[in-house]
C-alpha cells in the first residue's frame, strides 16, 4: 500500500495551497522541499541581512486577495495577518507632482485630475469598462482552463455584447496601444504601463492589453502586506497542513519522480538542503543517499522544465513531452532586485517627514505601497531595447518598496528596508559579459535610477543583498531568471499554459499532476493554480 495519497514536489505557495486543501479533505499528503525553509519564492528569511526579515522572492500580495483562498482555508487561525497598503501605488513626476492610486476610485481620480483633468474622467471610464472584463478573466483563472469557459465568462460579462469586434480588437492589441488611445498625459500612461509591465511582456506585445485592464481590479484588492514578511503566508500554510496531519519536509530534494508500468507511483528523495539543480533538461540528479516515498499520486509544484527534465529524465513515457517542454518560451529573464537596509526612507518630493525639511522621518503616503519609478515613454522602450541586446538596462525602470513603513518589526529601530525591483535585465548577457562581472554595475544603475526621484537613496544604504536573474534561477529554480516561469504572452496563457495537453493540471502520465506558475493562470502570488489543481487531484483519487 502506498504510504501517501499525494506526494508533492516543492513548497512554493501553489504547492502548499494544494497540499492544504488536500489535507483538509482528509488525504494523506507530504510536501518535499530541497531548501532548508519552505515557501519557495514566497519566503522571508532572517539570515540575509542581520537583524532584518528579508523577502527573497515576492513581496506585495495582490492577486490572492481576489480569490476565496484565504477565507476558505481560514489562514488567520494559523497566524496570518495583513496590512492594507493604501495608496497601493504612487507615481512621481519629475516636476515634483505625483499621482496616487487608492483603492477608492474617486480619490484616485482626484489625484489624477491635479495632473490632467481630462484623464481623471478617462480613468473613471477605463475602470468601469474594464472591471467586468477583468472579473470575467478572473473567474476563468479560478478554474481549470477550457476554451468554452473563457469565452462564456467574457460573453456573460458583456465583453462582446458591447462593442463587439472593436472590443475584441482592443483585447488582442498591446497595452501600449490601449493606453495611448485612452489617456492624454504621458505620466498617466506611464504609471499604468509600468504596472502592466510587471507581468513580463513589453508594452508593444500583441494580446497584452488585458494586463493594463487588470488595473480595474487593483481597486478591489489593493496591495496588502503580510505582517512579518511575504513568507508569513507560507508559514501559515505549513501550520495548516501539519494541523490536518499532513507533512512538510525541508532539506529533502526530490531526485526523481518514480514511474512504474506507465504510472507515477512516488518519489525518490535525497537528504540535506542543496542549491537548485543545474537547470538543464539533460542533467541527471546528483548521487547520494535517497529514500523511496510511494504515493497514489504525485503533484509537481516545481517548474515544468524541471518536472519533464531532470525529474523524469529516466522515464520513456515523458520523452515526447520533454521535447515539447524544451521549446516553450521561457524567455531571457526580465528583472532583478536589490534588498537594502537604509538609515532613512526615500526622500521623494512632497514628503512631509523629510528630515532635511524639518520633518521627523515618519513615513508618508508614498512609502506605503508600490513606488512606480518610470518616466514616460520612450523610457521603458529604451530599457527593453537594452534587454533585447543582451545588456542590463542602462536606465532601468524601478518599483521601490518600503514595507517597514507599514510593518516596523522587519528591521531595527531607526532603520528601514528598501526593496528595488528593476527591469529590464537579461539572464543571458551578450558580448562575453557574465553576471558575476555585471552585478555591481547593474546594482549601481538601479540606485542611480531611484536617485532620480529620491536623491538620498544611494547614500542611505547600509547593507544590500543583490539578486540578479542568475541568482533567481539558482535560488528558486526559475529557469532563465523568469519569475513567471514561462512568458505570459497570449500563446502561453489559459488552455495553452504550459501546453494544451498539460493545461488542466493533468499529464498523459497517469497519477502525475502539475501546479505552480508554469500552469494556468501563471505567476504572481495568486494561488489559483494550487486551489484548482487540488480539486483535480481530489476528484482523481475519489
Amino acid at each position: 500500500m502506498p504510504e501517501l495519497d499525494v506526494a508533492i514536489v516543492g513548497s512554493g505557495h501553489n504547492a502548499l495551497i494544494a497540499a492544504a486543501y488536500l489535507a483538509r479533505a482528509g488525504r494523506r499528503v507530504a510536501v518535499f522541499e530541497r531548501a532548508a525553509q519552505a515557501g519557495g519564492a514566497v519566503q522571508t528569511r532572517d539570515d540575509v541581512i542581520p537583524g532584518c526579515r528579508i523577502d527573497v522572492g515576492s513581496s506585495a500580495h495582490i492577486l490572492i486577495h481576489l480569490t476565496p483562498i484565504l477565507g476558505e482555508l481560514d489562514l488567520a487561525r494559523h497566524g496570518l495577518r495583513y496590512v492594507d497598503c493604501d495608496p497601493w501605488a504612487w507615481y512621481p513626476l519629475e516636476d515634483g507632482r505625483a499621482i496616487e492610486f487608492w483603492k477608492d476610485v474617486d480619490r484616485t481620480c482626484r489625484s489624477i485630475a491635479a495632473v490632467s483633468p481630462r484623464d481623471a474622467e478617462a480613468y473613471r471610464r477605463f475602470v468601469d469598462e474594464w472591471r467586468p472584463m477583468s472579473r470575467a478573466v478572473l473567474k476563468a483563472f479560478l478554474a481549470p482552463p477550457a476554451p468554452g469557459r473563457v469565452a462564456w465568462s467574457m460573453a456573460s460579462a458583456g465583453g462582446f455584447r458591447s462593442g463587439g469586434m472593436e472590443r475584441l480588437r482592443t483585447i488582442l492589441g498591446s497595452y501600449r496601444a490601449l493606453l495611448d488611445a485612452t489617456f492624454e498625459h504621458p505620466a498617466v500612461r506611464a504609471a499604468i504601463e509600468w504596472m502592466a509591465a510587471q507581468s513580463g511582456p513589453p508594452p508593444t506585445e500583441l494580446g497584452s492589453a488585458p494586463l493594463a485592464g487588470w488595473q480595474a481590479l487593483y481597486h478591489e484588492s489593493g496591495v496588502k502586506r503580510a505582517v512579518g514578511g511575504s513568507g508569513a503566508l507560507s508559514e501559515a500554510l505549513v501550520a495548516l497542513i501539519r494541523a490536518h496531519g499532513g507533512e512538510v519536509h525541508t532539506s529533502s530534494p526530490v531526485r526523481r519522480i518514480l514511474v512504474e508500468n506507465g504510472r507515477a507511483v512516488g518519489l525518490e528523495v535525497g537528504e540535506g538542503a542543496e542549491p537548485g539543480l543545474p537547470l538543464d533538461a539533460e542533467h541527471r540528479p546528483p548521487t547520494g543517499p535517497t529514500r523511496t516515498v510511494r504515493s497514489r499520486a504525485v503533484l509537481a509544484g516545481c517548474h515544468v522544465a524541471t518536472t519533464f527534465g531532470p525529474l523524469l529524465a529516466h522515464a520513456p513515457e515523458a520523452a515526447a513531452l520533454r521535447e515539447r517542454v524544451r521549446k516553450l518560451r521561457i524567455g531571457n529573464g526580465f528583472g532583478m532586485i536589490l534588498r537594502c537596509l537604509v538609515n532613512e526612507l526615500p526622500a521623494y518630493a512632497g514628503w512631509e517627514g523629510d528630515p532635511r525639511r524639518g520633518g521627523d522621518g515618519a513615513p508618508g503616503p508614498m512609502h506605503r505601497g508600490l513606488q512606480l519609478l518610470c518616466p514616460p515613454a520612450p523610457y521603458l522602450d529604451r530599457a527593453w531595447a537594452d534587454h533585447a541586446a543582451g545588456v542590463p538596462a542602462r536606465d532601468p525602470a524601478v518599483v521601490a518598496m518600503t514595507w517597514s513603513a507599514v510593518d516596523p518589526t522587519l528591521c531595527p529601530p531607526g532603520r528601514h528596508l528598501l526593496f528595488l525591483w528593476a527591469q529590464y535585465h537579461p539572464y543571458a548577457l551578450s558580448g562575453g559579459r557574465t553576471w558575476a562581472g555585471e552585478r555591481a554595475r547593474a546594482a549601481d544603475g538601479i540606485l542611480r535610477a531611484t536617485a532620480r526621484f529620491a536623491p538620498n537613496v544611494p547614500g542611505s544604504v547600509e547593507a544590500m543583498h543583490i539578486q540578479t536573474p542568475a541568482d533567481l534561477e539558482r535560488e528558486h529554480g526559475m529557469y532563465g531568471g523568469n519569475v513567471m516561469h514561462l512568458e505570459m504572452g497570449l500563446d502561453q496563457m489559459f488552455f495553452f499554459r504550459p501546453l494544451p495537453e498539460l493545461a488542466g493540471y493533468r499529464t498523459p502520465i497517469p497519477g502525475l499532476f502539475l501546479t505552480g506558475a508554469s500552469t494556468h493562470p501563471g505567476g504572481g502570488v495568486f494561488g489559483a493554480s494550487g486551489r484548482s489543481a487540488a480539486e483535480v487531484v481530489r476528484k482523481a483519487l475519489s
